[in-house]
């Protein structure tokens, strides 16, 4: 007996279909194997489903078992083949009807389980008969829907990775849904046009294929309602102080640039970055989703969320791995500048990281994607990030005195390479605050994320009317800027100056254009005047440094 069950495999943060089929040959010795590439979560799924079987009241198939993975060629991983094993083992020794006729409702008696799991019409008694016979209900036909889940030893479904993508390949395909455990059903639920049925028991997935139990799909979500809803955590009201690093951020904020800030410790550049994602535009649904996707392909979604509804900030320690920040492992994994996806990855003490895993950066901040490759194959995973670093001038922390203390300052900031200096638009130093600003409870409060916000929504509407929402001033290339940032004579001598004098290279002279053009869009400007530019200057503020 054949029996075959669509599920999925996870490339990357893409779902890709996989077949499970079931071959029981009752004539040949006990004996159950699994082919396909599995790994060895994988090659485990016979014991617990087996298990799951005995203690649900089922009954796994005699004789042969072979379980094949299709396709072959593809390294299948994690335990959330269990489901779909266990259904096609039941559909093979014939408790769940192929053809979704009305069979077994509940488990059968422990007692009499080898007998009733032969026969898949007969139905356990449930208790005394009572009242008028059920309404018939229409089976879930197998067919048309994609399973997976992690089965316990007691038949209950644990929450598996990758059921948003799961949920976007069943669409794609044409199905009709998935089935997944009931803490991924919020998940799948975000994919549009699609039933997402979430179950909680073995007992259950047969109750729905056999017509004894209707499915009860989870409620589409309302995207855009959620989006509209989240609220950041920490406001720049909150900043005593440091008004000039606001409007630095702003302006970062505003064109998706990244920025450095340099000052000694307890300033609250930390605290800032922090807030910072408040004062970015909101997700739309499309990067939502995306962010999801990541995040649930990594484990990392929290239980019956189904969506991440804020953009996302990491701060990875500075002791992280190159691999840990940029992605990787023998089974690659996204790394945090993934996980920072249409976000911020804020570097705290930047200088404090290995030079290696500072290097790794330069081309996901160029090409905003990261490849992995590997023997068996090659993944992308997506960093359309903005980087947020903040360090100290000093290892001490405090501002250099002297000449020593600039020697000092110096021989720090040497830890960082000039092309990674480059690469960042923003370079603003953050002072410490008096202590009567500190103190003060009569002076009015500081720019608050609510005012800083709405400076970058304006300042966003004009890039988008200007070059659409995909393309920040960011990311303008140097023949997009020739047109797009026309300069005024005097701004374009001011310019000729500074790439002289601070010795400037061509990737901080496109840098400076794009940051100006965004100050320009800040003041509802075409042009980019003297004023533009000049403020564009001042935030290279490293260059020479390094």
């Amino acid at each position: 007996m054949l029996a075959r069950v669509q599920s999925y495999l996870l490339h990357g943060i893409d779902a890709l279909p996989c077949e499970v089929e079931l071959d029981v040959d009752e004539t040949a010795m006990n004996r159950s194997g699994v082919v396909g590439l599995p790994d060895a979560a994988v090659k485990e799924s016979l014991e617990r489903v087996q298990a799951a079987l005995a203690n649900s009241g089922y009954v796994w198939p005699g004789g042969r078992v072979l379980v094949n993975l299709a396709p072959a060629d593809v390294r299948k991983e994690g335990p959330l083949y269990d489901l779909p094993i266990a259904i096609a083992a039941l559909m093979a020794s014939g408790v769940i009807s192929v053809l979704g006729k009305p069979g077994l409702a509940r488990p059968p008696a422990r007692d009499s389980a080898r007998d009733s799991a032969r026969d898949p019409a007969r139905v356990p008694a449930a208790g005394p008969a009572a009242g008028p016979a059920p309404v018939p209900i229409e089976a879930l036909n197998p067919r048309r829907y994609v399973f997976a889940g992690e089965l316990a030893l007691d038949g209950r479904l644990r929450p598996i990775k990758g059921a948003i993508a799961m949920a976007a390949l069943a669409k794609s395909r044409g199905l009709a849904g998935v089935v997944v455990p009931r803490q991924n059903a919020a998940e799948a639920a975000a994919v549009q046009g699609i039933e997402a049925i979430g179950v909680s028991t073995l007992i259950e997935v047969v109750g729905l294929l056999n017509g004894a139990i209707a499915p009860t799909p989870h409620p589409p979500l309302d995207v855009e309602g959620l989006l509209g809803s989240a609220v950041a955590d920490v406001d720049f009201a909150d900043v005593r102080g440091q008004e000039a690093v606001k409007r630095s951020i702003v302006v970062a904020c505003a064109g998706g640039h990244n920025i450095l800030m340099l000052g000694p410790a307890g300033t609250g550049k930390s605290m800032m970055a922090k807030a910072l994602a408040g004062v970015l535009p909101p997700l739309t649904p499309d990067e939502a989703i995306e962010v999801t996707r990541i995040y649930s392909s990594a484990g990392l979604l929290a239980g019956g969320a189904g969506l991440i509804t804020t953009r996302p900030v990491r701060s990875p320690h500075h002791t992280a791995s190159a691999s840990a920040v940029i992605g990787g492992g023998s089974v690659p994994r996204p790394g945090e500048v993934s996980l920072a996806h249409h976000g911020v990855l804020f570097l705290d003490e930047l200088a404090e990281f290995p030079r290696d895993v500072l290097e790794t950066l330069r081309q996901p901040l160029e090409d905003h994607v990261v490849t992995i490759a590997r023997a068996h194959s090659t993944l992308r995973f997506p960093a359309s990030f903005m980087l947020v670093a903040a360090m100290n001038p000093t290892p001490k922390g405090d501002m250099p005195r002297g000449e020593a203390g600039r020697r000092a300052m110096d021989q720090y900031l040497s830890k960082l390479s000039g092309p990674l200096i480059d690469r960042i638009d923003i370079h603003v130093e953050a002072p410490a605050v008096p202590f009567k600003q500190l103190s003060a409870t009569s002076s009015p409060p500081g720019t608050s994320s609510a005012q800083m916000r709405a400076q970058v929504h304006a300042a966003r509407a004009r890039q988008a009317k200007r070059q659409g929402a995909a393309t920040p001033n960011a990311r303008l290339s140097g023949r997009q800027l020739d047109t797009l940032a026309p300069l005024s004579e005097p701004a374009r001598e001011l310019l000729g100056r500074a790439m002289t004098e601070l010795g400037l290279s061509a990737r901080a002279y496109d840098k400076i254009r794009r940051t100006a053009r965004t100050i320009a869009d800040l003041d509802s400007a075409d042009e980019l005047s003297i004023e533009h530019v000049a403020e564009a200057v001042q935030y290279r503020l490293l260059d020479r440094k390094v």
